[in-house]
């Protein structure tokens, strides 16, 4: 190789040299300014709604169709058969205990029971004479014995008579609600026939429902029970009175009554209401909106928002054990500690350690929205 062209391959060496030099150069610098302008940009930042994890109590509950009954009722029938003579049963009236309701005809009973009353003084007047000449021994123990029975029988008479009229005369054995009839004076019973129904009115009505076995088991006489109905407007309180002593074996439910008070009478005898049973032990943890919770591959979890050591808030994300719903509400059972501030609206948008802003037109509220 000559002079020449060893001096041109160290010029074509040097401009390469010299080109990547300026190329890297360029690229520093560019680097640099890239570098200069992103530390002058604000830091990324989330908005989302906050609410405070308050600390709540809660207790599952079951729900179960129960059936209203009066604390008394009856299907009111006559025993013996016979002509109405009197009739007062006029539907949905109100009756005291005593009230005649329905008097069979006992004009032929009235009679019996005139001639038995005189026949018993006759005894008794024969029985006293007897008793006299006993005494004077003109009459022996067995005369007397005799007169004595014969009184007796008179009396017992006049109780029999007594009493089937008392049977043909029907009063009410309570305080009560008239039901339906349709029973006319002149009309002729025949015996065990149905006359209406009786449902007593009194300041609380009974609430028969069923529950699961396992259900049963738990509940005891003295416990309490929510009764629904959109007469009553507000969940009524129940004390459970009875529970039967078998489990159904076609259905594996336990028939349980409740006592409500109902001074009002807004529940009718044979309604339909909703039972809600409590189950279980009551749980402690905290409230939060439903929208705070969400699922992910480790379980549910909440961005729990706290200021970092320059003051600015920011979300870090927190494993949760999530319980029942409380309406719009959810119950945690572990992870989160009441007093919190986690993330609600939003808060799907969040990521561990974002910035985190609230909404200037929405102030912050807490887990019960108030």
């Amino acid at each position: 190789m000559n002079r020449r062209q060893v001096i041109g391959s160290g010029v074509v060496m040097l401009a390469l040299f010299a080109s990547a030099g300026a190329l890297m150069g360029w690229k520093y610098f560019a680097i640099q300014s890239a570098n200069a302008a992103a530390m002058s940009q604000p830091e990324p930042m989330e908005m989302a709604e906050s609410a405070v994890a308050v600390a709540r109590e809660h207790r599952s509950v079951t729900t179960s169709i129960g059936t209203v009954l009066a604390l008394q009722s009856i299907t009111l029938r006559n025993e013996l058969a016979g002509m109405v003579r009197t009739a007062n049963l006029t539907p949905g009236q109100i009756v005291e205990a005593g009230t005649v309701l329905v008097a069979l005809d006992v004009a032929v009973e009235e009679a019996e029971l005139r001639a038995e009353e005189a026949q018993a003084k006759l005894t008794q007047m024969i029985l006293e004479r007897m008793e006299d000449a006993n005494l004077k021994d003109g009459a022996s123990d067995i005369e007397l014995d005799r007169a004595m029975a014969e009184r007796d029988i008179s009396r017992a008479n006049i109780e029999r008579i007594k009493a089937v009229i008392a049977r043909k005369t029907i009063v009410a054995p309570f305080r009560a609600r008239i039901g339906m009839s349709d029973l006319h004076v002149g009309q002729y019973l025949e015996e065990g026939t149905e006359l209406t129904t009786l449902q007593g009115v009194d300041d609380a009505v009974h609430v028969d429902f069923t529950v699961a076995q396992q259900v049963a088991a738990g509940l005891k006489q003295g416990d309490t029970v929510e009764v629904v109905s959109a007469v009553l407007g507000a969940p009524a309180p129940a004390e459970v009175v009875a529970i039967d002593a078998r489990v159904d074996m076609a259905t594996r439910n336990a028939w349980v009554r409740a006592r409500v008070e109902d001074r009002s009478g807004r529940l009718s005898p044979g309604a339909s209401v909703r039972v809600q049973v409590p189950v279980g032990e009551t749980r402690r943890g905290v409230a939060v909106p439903v929208s705070s919770v969400r699922k992910g591959p480790s379980g549910d979890h909440v961005f729990v928002l706290e200021p970092d050591e320059h003051g600015q808030v920011r979300a870090h994300l927190r494993v949760v054990r999530s319980g029942a719903m409380l309406g719009d509400e959810v119950l945690v059972l572990d992870g989160l500690k009441a007093g919190e501030k986690v993330a609600a609206s939003g808060s799907f948008k969040l990521r561990e350690g974002v910035l985190v802003v609230s909404p200037q037109a929405a102030p912050e509220t807490t887990a019960s929205g108030k």
